[in-house]
This record gives C-alpha cells, structure tokens and sequence, in this order.
C-alpha cells in the first residue's frame, strides 16, 4: 500500500474539494504534533476520486499520516518552505475559488466562514503540502534512473498487465500579465515609506508588521522570517537584506511577491535573520485590456504565419518558465510535455484545449500564475497523441519517470521505516481496522 501512497501525496490534492466540511469534525489520528481530521480524511476521498484512483478511507488515512511524518521530519530537520512561496500558492488557490464561486463574498456564503477562517485554514494545509514535498525531495536528491533500469521496469510487468494510455496533447501557452499602473505602484512604495518613517521616529516595527503585512505567514511574529540560508529567498530580498547592517532599514524592495520593507536582525556566516512588511497588488482588480488587446493582435500574426508560435512565446511571453521552452506546459504529476486529456487535467485548461484542432490557438483567456499575478493567455495545441497501450517507442519518457517514481518510492519506504518508530501515531477507534503502514 505504502508505494502506491507515496505517489499520491506527490499530486497535488487541494482543491475547492478542501473547503467541504462534515457536520460532526473530529480528531481521528495524531502524527507526533500534527492532527488528522475526519474533514481531510473525506476531503482527500472526494479528490481521489476526482483523479481517478479512488482510495478507500483506510488508504486516504495512511496517506495523510505519511505527509504528516514527512511534516514532522521536515520540522526536526530543519526543511523548510519559504514562507512567500506558500502565500503565492495561497493566492493562487483562493483566486480559483473567486473565479469558482464568483466573489469572495460568494465563497464566504458558500461556506459559512469567514475569509480569513477559510484562509487560514488553506494555508496550513498549503503549508503542509509542500513542506512534504521538499522533504520528500531531500530524502531521494541525487537519484536517478538508467536507460537499462527503464527496461528492466517495463519488462516486469506482463504484457497483458500494461496500461492503457489515454490520449494526450502538448499545449503551448503565451502570457501576458497585467501591469501596475505607475498610479498604483506609487500608492505601494508611499505607504511603506509612510510605515518607515513611523518605525524610524519610534514605532515598533512588529506592531506594524501585524497591522499592516500582507504576509499571513510571518505577520503574526512582526514580520519576523527567521533564519534563511543564502539562496532560501527571492534574489532581489535576499540581495538588500544582506547589505543591511543588524536593526538597519532597507528602503522599498520590489520582488516577485510584492513591495517589502526589510529588517536585518542578526547575521552569522551565510546566513541572516530579517524581518519585513509585505504589501501586495490586488491583483484581481487589475485592468487585463492591454494583455488582452496585446494577444488580439499577436495571435493574428501567428495565424497568417507571419510569426511562428513559438517565436511568440520567446519575444512576448511573461511566463519565464516557459518562454524557453516554446511555451511547452508540462504535467504537475509527471513533468512530462504530454499531459492527459481527461478529468485529471485542471478543468480550465481541459475546456480550452478539448475543442482545438492541432495548430489552432484560443482566444485570449484569463490566467493566474502560482505567485497570484493575474493576466491573459493563448493556449496553443502543438501534438495530439490516440490512445494505446504503453511502449517505450512512444512512451519512454513518461516510462522513465514511473521506474523513477518507484526508485523514489523505495528510497522513502526504507526512510520511513527509520523514521516512523522516532515519532507518536495514535489512531482513532473508528480506524483501528485499517491497520496503518503494513504492506
């Protein structure tokens, strides 16, 4: 069973599907420090079945656990997931519930709490999935596969036992985001300013950090981020916060996330310890006419052949991690270029690309990047791939990275089984039949 989980939890399982609750919630499994609700237990048997592999609660149990551990590891071992990096995937999440439900005062209908209950609630479950991931991806770093190691994979499981691959496509997108007016901009950089200049004659910074940071993970601690490694934040952060001296202000950053006002704390080595105030656009409410007038008129010049797409996508696109690739969108599960055409695509991406033809683009369509920026795109269908039963003539990458999932897999079982007499499990009653981590 253990193997199979491990591979789930590598999938992404928050969704709208996260928020729906039960009635009568309870604790039914404790994993060291952290808590298992039945709400989880449920939540990740509706997604499960969403994607198709359709877990009983005794394997959605386990695979909770199994994060869980991983959670708890990470934790002792010092793993852990820049706190910017979990509010951009907050963003992004709680967007999709806006694009969902209509409004946010629709979601807060919807589900009876308010938005800040639903977002805090999201986060830590945020919080948690990636924590598990980058441990996981520290326990199996350096691993790696050879062409012999793929053929052994595939010649081990009987030709009559081989799956049925689903047809798949490769799309392309071009993005383009919308801007900050210089109006709006300003509006940012003078109320740090504003902030810096009340800390400088006398207010506390962690006071204002709590009133004013839009940072939901260290606003809370004053803004107060921790020790980070050199190389643990966004470049232009790290740059300024290591030219500081300890308790001096830096002036308004810019990065990726948002507009920062910094503290350096303490430094030792390669290592600092900051704080900041953090003010975010309000990215929702920003005007997409340009982007969307932009790729009017560039989707004209691919169409006619005067440009090719993925020309396009070098010189315009705003998406830098797929502007050198030609656009090429990959599967979050896989990595692969060709993703499947079905339930398992995110929903969005699925009704765009369903009616296409190869060679055909979108029209310009609505996006939002994991960091929250909002914008427009084309989505371009470059192959479409029939179904057929798996071969290593047309499959070998996505074979490749099944022999290198269950080499990951074998490496954090016998991780697991070191690990998992280090820490307290206690399971509720109503799961004792499952009889958790027995293969």
């Amino acid at each position: 069973m253990l193997k199979k989980l491990f591979l789930l939890i590598l999938i992404p399982f928050l969704s709208q599907a996260q928020l729906v609750g039960t009635n009568v919630d309870r604790i039914v499994a404790k994993v060291d420090n952290y808590y298992i609700l039945r709400s989880e237990v449920e939540t990740l048997l509706v997604r499960s079945k969403e994607q198709n592999q359709a877990l009983d609660k005794c394997q959605a149990l386990e695979s909770l656990a199994v994060q869980k551990l991983l959670v708890a590891k990470a934790e002792i071992d010092s793993v852990i997931v820049e706190p910017l990096m979990v509010e951009g995937q907050l963003d992004a999440r709680m967007a999709e519930m806006v694009r969902i439900y209509g409004s946010e005062e629709s979601i807060v209908e919807q589900f009876n709490k308010s938005l800040e209950t639903l977002k805090s609630e999201v986060r830590k479950q945020v919080s948690e999935q990636l924590t598990a991931q980058r441990m996981q991806e520290t326990i199996t770093e350096g691993l790696a596969v050879t062409p012999h190691e793929v053929r052994k994979f595939i010649s081990a499981i009987p030709k009559d036992s081989l799956p049925s691959i689903p047809t798949e496509v490769e799309v392309g997108q071009l993005v383009r985001l919308a801007k900050l007016t210089v109006a709006q901009k300003g509006d940012l950089v003078n109320k740090l300013k504003e902030i810096k200049r009340r800390i400088e004659t006398g207010e506390e910074f962690d006071k204002l950090a709590e009133e004013f940071s839009e940072d939901q993970g260290s606003k809370s601690f004053g803004g107060d981020l921790g020790w980070a490694k050199r190389g643990q934040m966004v470049p232009a952060f790290e740059a300024t916060a290591m030219r500081l001296k300890p308790n001096e202000l830096s002036d308004v950053v810019e990065s990726d996330f948002g507009f920062h006002l910094i503290q350096l704390l303490e430094m030792r080595g390669q290592e600092y310890h900051a704080r900041h105030i953090l003010l975010r656009p309000e990215y929702s409410r920003l005007d997409m006419t340009d982007p969307t007038n932009f790729l009017d008129s560039l989707s004209n010049f691919i169409e006619i052949d005067s440009i090719s797409f993925e020309k396009a996508v070098r010189e315009h696109s705003e998406d830098e991690s797929t502007k050198f690739t030609g656009g090429a969108l990959t599967d979050p599960t896989t990595g692969s270029y060709k993703m499947s055409l079905d339930q398992s695509m995110e929903p969005n991406l699925y009704f765009a690309v369903d009616t296409l033809k190869v060679g055909e683009l979108t029209t310009p369509i609505a996006y939002r990047s994991p960091d929250g920026k909002t914008g427009m795109r084309l989505l371009y269908l470059k192959h479409k791939y029939n179904p057929h039963v798996i071969n290593m003539n047309d499959d070998y990458e996505k074979i490749r990275e099944f022999a290198m999932m269950n080499k990951r897999n074998v490496e954090i079982e016998k991780w697991f089984g070191e690990a998992i007499s280090e820490v307290y499990i206690k399971i509720d009653p109503e799961y004792q039949v499952c009889r958790l981590f027995e293969n």
